[in-house]
């Protein structure tokens, strides 16, 4: 039997929709399973892995840091790419280089990298998009058989 990979493009910035929410559950139960996993992060998803992200307080709801806990992205793919490995996995995070240049976000974190969308090259039967275009405005990939 050969080694299962899911590949996925993703499009939309940090809390902005449920895409990534959706996304994150999908490779999470992948690098669980010890799925190879292909991540192509472009356009406003290009800062998911952005080194420098830091948590905050909540002064508009009285919190503290502590107490706010909120999670960063940047702590969400490093423990993605931990799972994929603990599990037998892996993940070929590449983030869109022209993205991260145009956005300032061009430190990684460790294990991810920066690519274009040539260099990327997903070898799966599964792909998924997940695009903050409404639906239509999304272009269908051409289908492989």
């Amino acid at each position: 039997m050969s080694k299962k990979t899911l590949t996925i493009a993703l499009m939309d910035p940090p809390y902005e929709s449920e895409n990534l929410t959706t996304a994150f559950c999908i490779l999470d139960v992948a690098a669980r399973r010890g799925y190879d996993i292909n991540v192509f992060a472009y356009e406003g998803a290009s800062g998911l892995a952005f080194e420098r992200q830091s948590p905050h307080p909540n002064p508009v709801h009285g919190k503290d840091l502590a107490e706010e806990n909120h999670p960063t992205t940047k702590d969400q793919v490093a423990a993605l790419l931990a799972e994929a490995e603990k599990n037998g996995g892996k993940v070929d995070w590449v983030n869109c280089g022209m993205c991260v240049d145009e956005r300032g976000v061009n430190e990684f974190v460790p294990g991810t990298r920066r690519g274009s969308p040539a260099a990327y090259t997903p070898s799966s039967r599964h792909r998924i998009t997940f695009s903050s275009s409404r639906p239509s405005e999304v272009k269908q990939w051409p289908r492989r058989h």
